[in-house]
């Protein structure tokens, strides 16, 4: 397993999407990171429709069917296809195969009849239930296993995941203000990444399937929707910037056990992770507003290679079904990227998708790419630790709040400064070494959080 020490990039104005150090290559000549971005789509089957197999596969073809329709009628020559698992399509890695396969054959006829390079992601569901049987050898955990080769068997161009390694912790966490806690559940989500991530590789490398990653989605993103809106209250909106700057570096594992990129699009930690590993990257942001809100929704455009929506049911919009609409609107997000790089103002229009958002909050000013560029390397000077390499990134994205804060830059509330001065407090208070912070946490929350089971984390 790589420990990445170093970063990919030497300055940050290095950084630009479209463009990454190690480009990918998947099925039907597509290449992520080759200078161009890539727009995606992802919509979620119909409710009803996963009541049996038939059904399902029925609809995974029609939706990609419309969404290729809808990339010939506006000229797209290039899409990626996500289909994120609902529950069936991952505990019965039958109906995964079919789905997949299904989907491949739409792809295939739309690339030999209109020239239309698609990828299909599979982003299977990590059914795994800590409390039932535990994360590492259950039923769930060894069906996951069996999906993932079940989709590359049928075609797919690369597997992502969105892992749940230490949610427990991270949402008692979340739920009370506590960094420790949450600091102890992105430790654990290391332990988990490495475990899940070591197979899915090893799956992948004997198809021509690509492992693609995984995101926070079950932690960093739980914080960002908690603390809501710029009114939230639930949680600090300092807080949740310090678990997405943690994030990056529980993340980073799918990239140290072999996994390539794309990486997935809900991860809006990726730009700090493509500072350090130099992988194409998928994001989302406005696009995304069919299923939540963010407050940085352009900023995240500044290094995206893949350009994606959030999932949206199937179901008729006055524009036409969901697998068309929202493709079109990526679509045209990604044209607007790839004409600024062919007319030569690529930079300026990545200025200003970071300037649009920079400042509007905590959460965006840390993943601004001169900020995401610090705490990419905070990171990998503790690269080796994944217990000091977390702490590290949220002192980073600590500091960056706290000098915009003092130079007038962005404005905190009270309760915001506070919460951002306790957990820097806390923080700077816990040891470094990993072994004195594990033996402290199991004592304090082992039996305060009862779905939390040491053993899923060989503890």
């Amino acid at each position: 397993m790589r420990r990445y020490t170093k970063l990919a990039y030497k300055d940050p104005d290095e950084i630009l999407f479209g463009h990454a150090k190690f480009p990918v290559q998947e099925h039907f000549g597509i290449v992520f990171g080759a200078g161009f971005v890539v727009p995606e789509v992802k919509v979620a089957p119909a409710p009803g429709t996963e009541k049996d197999k038939e059904s399902l596969v029925r609809e995974m073809a029609s939706i990609a069917e419309q969404a290729a329709s809808r990339a010939v009628d506006i000229g797209l020559p290039a899409f990626m296809l996500e289909q994120e698992h609902v529950f069936q399509q991952t505990y019965y890695p039958d109906w995964a195969y079919d789905c997949t396969h299904a989907q491949l054959e739409v792809l295939e006829k739309y690339y030999k009849e209109y020239g239309v390079r698609i990828a299909l992601r599979q982003t299977v569901a990590d059914i795994r239930v800590e409390e039932k049987g535990g994360l590492r050898g259950s039923e769930y955990d060894n069906r996951i296993a069996e999906t993932i080769e079940r989709c590359c068997e049928a075609g797919a161009s690369d597997i992502a995941a969105e892992t749940m390694g230490g949610k427990s912790v991270i949402d008692y966490g979340v739920m009370r203000g506590d960094i420790k806690a949450l600091l102890f559940g992105e430790y654990l989500a290391h332990i988990d990444m490495e475990y899940f991530w070591t197979r899915a590789v090893n799956i992948c490398r004997k198809y021509d399937t690509r492992p693609a990653g995984d995101t926070h989605c079950s932690g960093a993103n739980t914080a960002m929707f908690v603390a809501g809106g710029l009114m939230g209250k639930d949680m600090s909106h300092t807080g949740a910037a310090l678990v997405r700057a943690m994030s990056a570096a529980r993340s980073l594992v799918a990239v140290e056990c072999g996994a390539t990129g794309p990486l997935k699009d809900c991860g809006y930690e990726n730009t700090i992770i493509k500072f350090i590993t130099g992988v194409p990257i998928a994001q989302e942001g406005k696009d995304a507003v069919c299923a939540h809100s963010d407050i940085m929704g352009n900023l995240v455009c500044q290094a995206v290679d893949v350009w994606s929506n959030e999932s949206v049911f199937h179901r008729e919009e006055m524009g036409g079904p969901t697998p068309a609409v929202w493709l079109q609107a990526t679509g045209y997000e990604a044209a607007l990227m790839n004409t600024a790089i062919q007319a030569g103002y690529a930079k300026v229009l990545r200025d200003l998708y970071a300037l649009t958002d920079m400042y509007r909050d905590p959460q965006a000013l840390i993943l601004a790419y001169p900020n995401a560029f610090r705490i990419a390397k905070a990171i990998v000077e503790y690269g080796k630790d994944p217990y000091l390499r977390s702490r590290a990134a949220a002192l980073e994205a600590a500091k960056i709040i706290k000098e915009a804060y003092e130079a007038k830059r962005i404005a905190l509330t009270r309760f915001e400064l506070d919460s951002l001065n306790k957990f820097v407090s806390i923080l700077e208070s816990l040891p470094m070494e990993a072994d004195k912070f594990v033996d402290e946490c199991l004592r304090e929350y082992k039996g305060k959080i009862p779905t939390f089971d040491p053993k899923s984390y060989e503890l």
